[in-house]
């Protein structure tokens, strides 16, 4: 699964840049197992594109265990055996009107330790696609969240809601007070599931990046932007560096394991800016994106069939409605669905 999704990713964001090629590299894990690291940097769309597959093994050290694990509470004393099987792609463009997209699918399971004879082995997916735009469109969401719900609904309908929420409090910048981006979809620990019901949920999930994520590109990557705009996508971009050096698991895990940096690292942008104290105009598309990630509004719902009642960015005044008509804040107007 995971090197057919490699495939049709990489062979859509090289379609979408009209020139650019991947590198490949495939390398070797010295504790057990490796996996092909891919990269298309500095194309006509993509500033720097990852999709990387891996499949490892050995022993990990307890703090890997929890960077691998979502409950903070479950722990392990000592050094743990385990295999992980996944793909995880970071791509961003050079438009700051073309958002930043990340997806990562993953299977992992650990044997019971040597001094613990037959305690039962552990198994469990992971994995979520997630939207990080510089501006925002509200016709981008709204298509990008709806292939996720209808990925999501394939499956179980209560998929969307939950795992939407968990990718609203998963990608948050506690430093900041503010999300990262405009959600998506986020799950972990999940197991309690036949395998291979949720082997097939996250096949489906990553068949689902290329058409959630490809037509919104080719409709941004070709508007005309200023410098301004450029500087504003720089700031986010971060935001993007903190999120995934402080707080991602995936990060921490990859270095507690003894990864490959170039591969665990592939997920940061070329090129970021910080700037002292930097405040956007009050009123400014920069100030709605930041005042969606960051402030949290009231938002009156009326619903015309009485269900489907949740929400896409629960702290901003953009919603999703996938069956009824929602009244926001004078930030941005209703969207009908």
């Amino acid at each position: 699964m995971i090197r057919d999704a490699q495939d049709s990713v990489c062979q859509a964001i090289e379609a979408a840049d009209g020139g650019g090629k991947f590198k490949e590299d495939v390398w070797s894990r010295p504790g057990g197992g490796g996996g092909i690291s891919r990269v298309l940097q500095d194309g006509a769309v993509w500033e720097k594109a990852g999709v990387n597959v891996s499949v490892v093994y050995g022993m990990m050290p307890p703090e890997a265990y929890r960077a691998a694990k979502a409950a903070a509470t479950d722990q392990k004393p000592g050094p743990i055996p385990f295999f992980a099987a996944g793909i995880s792609s970071v791509l961003h463009p050079k438009n700051p009107f073309a958002p930043t997209l990340h997806f990562n699918y993953r299977y992992f399971e650990t044997d019971a330790p040597k001094d613990a004879p037959g305690a039962p082995r552990q198994w469990w997916f992971g994995g979520g696609t997630d939207l990080t735009p510089a501006y925002i469109f509200e016709e981008d969401v709204k298509h990008f969240h709806s292939v996720q719900k209808s990925a999501c609904d394939k499956f179980d309908r209560t998929f969307y809601p939950r795992f939407k929420k968990w990718c609203d409090d998963y990608f948050y910048i506690k430093h900041r007070g503010e999300r990262r981006g405009l959600g998506g979809i986020f799950f972990d620990d999940l197991n309690d599931y036949d395998q291979e019901m949720l082997l097939s949920f996250a096949t489906e999930c990553a068949n689902s990046v290329v058409p959630a994520y490809i037509p919104i590109i080719e409709k941004r990557k070709d508007t005309p932007f200023t410098d301004q705009h450029k500087a504003w996508q720089q700031l986010r971009r971060g935001r993007y560096v903190e999120f995934n050096l402080v707080y991602d698991r995936g990060t921490t895990f990859g270095l507690k394991t003894g990864g490959r940096i170039e591969s665990i690292l592939v997920s940061l942008p070329l090129t970021a800016r910080w700037e002292y104290d930097h405040k956007p105009q009050e009123g400014s598309e920069e100030w709605k994106l930041l005042d969606c990630l960051h402030q949290p509004k009231g938002v009156a719902l009326i619903s015309f069939s009485g269900s489907c009642l949740w929400n896409i960015v629960p702290e901003c005044s953009i919603q999703l409605p996938f069956c009824f008509l929602e009244i926001f804040s004078p930030s941005f107007p209703a969207i009908e669905s």
